[in-house]
């Protein structure tokens, strides 16, 4: 097994390494960061996987910038889903198995009840539009692929995620106005790091679509409200609650789905992954 990580300088790709290194597999892995390896280049990718011998890839490239992805659509479809094209070909070529990395934005966030595998993908906007248009590339020339649908995902090792804004925040400004009409589950990258390492140590390869989340939901209100609590700031910092209308007071940025908490049993009961409760796994995180 010779194992490539795509997009390694990203929150995901950090935690991979972290995770990866305490395992069986730290010696089989190359960590590929866009300055070494651009998806979006589809020659020096395929030879990349051919002088590598790559035989598995975790795809953690993406453009998330939600908001910026309304501007600069090509961009963004570059690397979501034309790159991810390119993947899905050049690892088809050389018997290369994937496991791609999406997101909750592919549903539109109109349910009250936690997404399946299996419901109706509607996205709302061009990230989410592009990321579907990656999952169905990637399906259609890459069918044993694994694609892993996950939500709010931050981590303890980047700056760039909702629970370091809030604490950067917190630093000058005593009262925080928050969205509470935007319902999901917060996921450590490194519970993700550690269920794609879980995948990669099976035997057994079970191709498709799974989601994987920490348990729990939360409003981006009380999920601000929790984090300063965790970091003993709630007596000194104030969160008032608004609508996500209310949140933009020059222009608005990309449309969220309301409602997009996913339904992870099938990952669960697929590869006996954990899926730690979000403040349990926030609570680590903070204190690192």
């Amino acid at each position: 097994m010779k194992i490539l990580v795509t997009g390694a300088n990203g929150q995901l790709g950090i935690a991979l390494r972290k995770i990866i290194q305490e395992s069986k597999i730290a010696d089989s892995t190359i960590f590929a960061s866009r300055e070494v390896l651009d998806i979006t280049d589809a020659d020096t990718l395929a030879r990349f996987i051919a002088d590598n011998d790559i035989t598995h890839i975790v795809n953690c490239a993406a453009f998330t910038a939600v908001d910026r992805a309304e501007e600069d659509k090509a961009a963004c479809t570059a690397i979501n889903s034309d790159g991810v094209k390119k993947l899905a070909m050049a690892a088809d070529n050389y018997g290369a198995k994937i496991i791609h990395i999406s997101t909750d934005f592919v549903f539109d966030g109109l349910t009250h009840r936690a997404y399946s595998e299996s419901d109706k993908v509607n996205p709302i906007s061009h990230y989410g539009t592009s990321k579907r248009a990656g999952e169905t590339a990637l399906l259609a020339l890459a069918p044993d692929s694994i694609i892993i649908r996950t939500s709010w995902l931050y981590s303890p090792d980047s700056n760039k995620n909702f629970p370091a804004k809030i604490l950067e925040a917190a630093r000058t400004e005593k009262h925080l106005k928050i969205v509470d009409d935007q319902i999901g589950s917060p996921t450590n990258a490194d519970d993700l790091a550690r269920a794609i390492v879980r995948i990669l140590t099976t035997p057994q390869w079970f191709p498709g679509i799974y989601h994987y989340c920490n348990s729990g939901v939360c409003s981006r209100f009380d999920y601000a409200k929790v984090i300063l609590r965790l970091a003993g700031l709630d007596s000194t910092v104030n969160v008032e609650p608004i609508s996500t209308a209310g949140n933009f007071s020059v222009t608005p940025g990309a449309a969220r789905p309301p409602f997009s908490a996913l339904n992870t049993s099938k990952i669960r009961l697929t590869y006996g992954v954990e899926t730690p409760h979000w403040i349990d796994s926030l609570s680590k995180a903070l204190k690192k």
